[in-house]
């Protein structure tokens, strides 16, 4: 049997399937996200606050950063897309609940911040900008 060339082991691979595609696909929107939650963060920091966490995650949902600036804790979702328009209409209802819902999660971890004044804000990010923050974006009775 006559041994396989470099060039033969490296040739193009058969299409990828549907699956492949979209788990692809999947792992660009991931990574497209902690860059913007990185920018974000970046953002935050150059404005005064101070990071708590990154990627808060819960059974119920996950926040994209906890926050804190003058004794405000501030629960963060970051949309990125390619205009400020699409990624604010990015967050809806739903979403809003499950921040919320993660938000009870967190305070239930760290019962201290019960007492601290809270809101919910989001920053949208899109190439080529600077991040665009919202201050108190939506509130937990919604």
């Amino acid at each position: 049997m006559k041994p396989r060339s470099p060039r033969s082991r490296n040739a193009a691979a058969p299409a990828t399937s549907a699956p492949q595609a979209v788990d692809g696909e999947r792992q660009i929107a991931f990574r497209f996200g902690l860059s913007a939650e990185s920018r974000a963060a970046a953002f935050l920091v150059a404005k005064g606050y101070r990071i708590l966490a990154r990627r808060f995650r819960t059974p119920v949902g996950e926040i994209d950063l906890v926050v804190r600036r003058a004794g405000v804790l501030v629960f963060v979702e970051v949309k990125a897309r390619e205009t400020f328009d699409a990624a604010a209409e990015a967050l809806g209802k739903r979403q809003q609940n499950r921040i919320v819902a993660a938000a009870q999660s967190w305070l239930a971890v760290h019962p201290d911040d019960l007492m601290r004044e809270m809101r919910f804000d989001v920053v949208l990010v899109v190439p080529r900008r600077l991040p665009r923050h919202i201050v108190a974006a939506f509130d937990a009775s919604m």
